[in-house]
């Protein structure tokens, strides 16, 4: 998985394929250097053994 970030640090698009980010990069010209891709996959780190308690939800009231 794919992050394509702009240079204020949004992320912009998300995708499998590093070069359909590139393509979008392209199609919104934004340059090599208005952009950063980040290969997400390798970033993210599993918790094994974590469920969430959806009766732990906050109270907008």
């Amino acid at each position: 998985m794919y992050g394509l970030y702009d240079k204020e640090g949004i992320l912009r698009f998300v995708d499998t394929d590093k070069e359909a980010c590139i393509a979008y990069a392209e199609l919104f010209e934004l340059g090599s250097t208005n952009y950063c891709l980040m290969d997400l996959a390798n970033d993210t780190k599993k918790v094994k053994g974590t469920t969430l308690d959806q009766s732990l939800e906050a109270n907008n009231n």
